[in-house]
């Protein structure tokens, strides 16, 4: 059986869109197609089977979430092979695993969003696009001192992301092994 991740985007963060996931759990197994869920921190992923249908069943999580906790996030699918890949090809492996974030995204950016951003680094910070993930090296400052904050990149990018630091990338690959 092959297993995948479903990633939240901003959820629990700051006391703001409260999605708490044992209750999460309870209603992804009652109100999708979703089999052998699990979750990983509150930060909003979600383990399971691969599902048949990726995009419907990002939809259908979405809906209910939306539904039970009034909360709308994108949700995006990751394989257990794409995690792989995608932090294999990552161009920062001396990068510090809490200041280096993988932010997939829920498809391509828009033409010239790496250049926009390029444009945005603080001197220590660096960017790559590894296919659907934007890689960034925060550097020492971390992510609370960069230029590159969440209105920035949507609208750069032109699409939905969700951001997990190097460790916890790592994890979700251990999870969906």
């Amino acid at each position: 059986m092959s297993r995948s991740v479903l990633l939240l985007r901003a959820v629990n963060v700051s006391g703001r869109n409260s999605v708490p996931m044992v209750r999460l759990r309870e209603v992804l197994a009652t109100e999708t197609e979703l089999a052998d869920v699990s979750t990983y921190i509150a930060s909003g992923n979600i383990i399971c089977a691969t599902p048949k249908n990726p995009d419907a069943a990002c939809a259908a999580v979405r809906a209910a979430i939306q539904e039970e906790f009034g909360v709308d996030t994108p949700v995006i699918h990751r394989t257990h092979a794409q995690l792989v890949a995608s932090e294999s090809a990552q161009p920062f492996p001396e990068g510090d695993v809490k200041f280096v974030h993988a932010m997939f995204l829920e498809g391509p950016p828009s033409d010239g969003a790496v250049e926009a951003l390029e444009e945005r680094l603080r001197p220590e910070e660096r960017l790559a696009l590894i296919g659907d993930d934007l890689w960034i090296d925060y550097g020492s400052g971390g992510v609370h001192s960069t230029k590159l904050t969440k209105a920035v990149l949507d609208r750069a990018l032109g699409v939905a992301g969700t951001a997990r630091n190097l460790r916890t990338t790592r994890k979700l690959i251990e999870l969906t092994a």
